[in-house]
């Protein structure tokens, strides 16, 4: 699930991203309580290209029980990244960056409670963050049905390339509430919730507005965010497992926040094994949201309100995702020290199409420039090793 997450993230606005992430993760774990992770390596390989973005890195994840009641994992992950993306080109360079995280957790297993912490730290040469997530999970009624609480705090550390005197502070509060039932012995669901704040410097440093100067020329200035933000999020997941070992998943999602944003998504998926060592996935996700209160892609004159925002993942936009992926096991019967491994492809195919902001490098009047739309690629290739 870890990789997942990450590769699917890099399309999510840059300094929500971490929290994105870790929200994925756990709440997909809701089901597995009462079950230590296995022991377990991953090396994975990620690639995402769209919008004039390249990023690309490996990841290595390794777990380990120790005894019969903890589990402690360790994760090394690489972002590099470079972007002409048309936020940047517009107002500035094209530029290239690195971002690196290492992440510790530790989980124990107690009778049916499962307590899991992981702390986590990722740098880069404009942006700190560091974060400390807490979970637990029983089930009950026989393991019929599971309940999981779970709180993350970080505290980031944004700065400015060639400002060596720009240093903002954010601060992150992430709660989560989940509950698992199986249904029947073919039917699993699943009822999560999450609530996010953050407080802080919350806009991108780079980013600007753009507003008329006359009928037919602007300018731009800088972005101003407010310095709060609420966010809660509810989704309604489930799993059906077909008579002939295949299985459908889907999902419906909704969010919203304080600063006017609602969105929803749905999610369709289905997963096939074929013979006994192929298994092939496939998905697809549509998502639509409307824009932030205080977003124009052109406002009529300079510093027209208090807050001035002019970034495309805060606009009215929609999406769709199409994707699929396969897997090969491998060494099934043993093979020295390891019991199984496996060998996992994945693509997925996104399509943006945005109601509000306009492609500014096309030219034309202000105001009237086409639509601007995007389409992106996330291909993941990792190996998994069970020991």
């Amino acid at each position: 699930m870890l990789k997942v997450a990450r590769v699917a993230a890099v399309v999510v606005t840059r300094y929500s991203k971490r929290l994105f992430i870790l929200g994925i993760l756990l709440l997909n774990n809701l089901c597995h309580a009462a079950i230590l992770p296995e022991d377990r390596a991953d090396a994975l390989y990620h690639s995402y290209e769209g919008g004039g973005v390249e990023i690309t890195g490996p990841s290595i994840l390794v777990r380990k029980q120790i005894g019969d009641s903890f589990s402690v994992g360790g994760n090394y992950y690489v972002d590099s990244v470079t972007s002409a993306s048309i936020d940047v080109v517009t107002t500035a360079s094209p530029y290239t960056e690195e971002r690196t995280e290492n992440s510790i957790s530790l989980d124990y297993l107690r009778d049916k409670v499962t307590m899991s912490m992981a702390y986590a730290n990722s740098e880069e040469n404009d942006f700190h963050a560091r974060s400390l997530h807490l979970s637990v999970s029983q089930e009950v009624f026989g393991g019929m049905t599971t309940v999981s609480l779970g709180y993350s705090r970080g505290w980031d550390e944004v700065g400015k390339r060639g400002d060596a005197a720009f240093s903002k502070d954010v601060d992150r509060h992430h709660y989560r509430l989940g509950l698992s039932q199986v249904l029947t012995k073919d039917l699993i669901m699943e009822v999560a919730a999450e609530t996010i704040t953050d407080e802080g410097f919350l806009n991108n440093p780079y980013r600007r507005v753009r507003y008329l100067t006359s009928a037919t020329t602007f300018d731009y200035q800088d972005e101003v965010y407010p310095n709060t933000r609420t966010s809660n999020a509810v989704a309604v997941r489930g799993k059906y497992y077909l008579p002939y070992r295949a299985a459908l998943h889907g999902e419906y999602r909704w969010f919203n926040d304080t600063w006017g944003i609602t969105a929803q998504n749905v999610e369709i998926g289905y997963t096939h094994p074929f013979k006994d060592k192929w298994t092939f996935d496939f998905k697809v996700r549509a998502y639509q949201q409307n824009e932030a209160d205080f977003y124009s892609d052109l406002f009529p004159f300079q510093s027209a309100q208090n807050f001035l925002a002019r970034d495309k993942e805060l606009s009215s936009f929609s999406s769709i995702t199409i994707g699929a992926g396969v897997s090969y096991e491998f060494a099934n019967g043993g093979w020295g020290f390891i019991d199984k491994g496996s060998i996992n492809f994945s693509i997925d195919h996104i399509e943006f199409e945005y109601d509000n902001f306009r492609n500014v490098l096309a030219g034309g009047t202000p105001g009237a420039e086409p639509l601007y739309t995007l389409e992106a690629d996330v291909v993941q290739f990792f190996i998994s090793l069970w020991y």
